[in-house]
């Protein structure tokens, strides 16, 4: 490498040489004429000979110009190439991060649909509580729980977070749950879940002690509708993920009641990649793709 000339001497005779006119070569690289005289001495320097011949009003490419010139293009062409390829693989691909319970409740099941709308765009999810900082991570987009965004992102809502208590029809009937103080008798999959006290509260339900004892804590929505659905207990979760659930008579939401905090999962990028091609077409897909969880 140390034997290669300086790249900006390389790169002012390839445009010289293609344009035979210092003005024009000038223009191309953003440099002054003069500028572009002073790298094409230092190349001639370097050579050992003239590259090109100057004439009153035209300039010409030396014999060792002419040889130099169609191998330098090539060079430049293979680089030009090579970067026009890494673009299209970076604005064909979105790398998008998702809290795990939209990831496997509605992602997941939805994904493809964009997919066939926008073929020329593959999509990397990873599930993930992570808190991806897009400044130092390789992610384009992502979709967070929250309750309001960080400086810097733009989000969309998709969904607001919801909650209520759901369980199986088993227990429905075991326990005879008719009105919400009989969710009290019910075991609770997460005994200290703040939802279920909010979730009380709002039915007009005297909240309950908080258990003394020790217990084990499931740590997502999925799990805890997993031991609810095989008659664990009760779970408070978001409705509008287990609509299959309750359809196929495997969750049963006994009372219409939703509590809401104020979170909300939220699609979001960087604000000053609004206009990236990739994301602006995720965005106009997801957007009306979850309007019915909205509704």
């Amino acid at each position: 490498m140390s034997s290669l000339p300086p790249l900006a001497a390389i790169r002012a005779f390839e445009a010289v040489a293609r344009h035979l006119s210092f003005t024009k070569a000038a223009d191309e690289l953003g440099m002054t004429q003069a500028a572009v005289s002073y790298q094409i001495k230092i190349l001639e320097e370097r050579v050992g000979a003239p590259l090109f011949l100057r004439k009153p009003r035209q300039i010409a490419l030396s014999e060792t110009g002419a040889r130099l010139a169609p191998d330098v293009n090539t060079a430049f062409e293979t680089l030009r190439d090579a970067f026009a390829a890494s673009r299209g693989r970076v604005e064909g691909l979105l790398s998008l991060s998702s809290v795990p319970t939209f990831a496997s409740h509605w992602l997941a099941a939805n994904i493809g649909l964009f997919q066939l709308a926008n073929p020329d765009i593959a999509v990397r999810v990873e599930s993930s509580a992570h808190l991806v900082d897009f400044s130092g991570e390789e992610f384009d987009a992502g979709i967070r729980a929250a309750t309001k965004l960080s400086p810097g992102l733009a989000g969309h809502l998709l969904l607001k977070a919801e909650f209520a208590p759901m369980l199986s029809p088993r227990l429905v009937e075991e326990y005879q749950v008719r009105e919400p103080a009989d969710l009290l008798r019910v075991p609770q999959i997460t005994p200290d879940d703040p939802w279920l006290c909010a979730w009380l509260e709002l039915a007009g339900v005297a909240m309950p002690l908080r258990p003394s004892r020790p217990f084990s804590r499931l740590g997502s929505q999925t799990l805890e509708v997993a031991a609810a659905i095989a008659g664990r207990g009760m779970a408070m979760v978001t409705p509008a993920f287990y609509g299959d659930e309750v359809a196929s008579g495997r969750l049963v939401q006994p009372f219409d009641i939703l509590g809401w905090d104020g979170h909300g999962y939220y699609f979001v990028y960087p604000e000053a990649r609004r206009n990236s091609p990739k994301i602006k077409a995720f965005r106009d897909w997801i957007v009306p793709a979850t309007e019915s969880l909205r509704a």
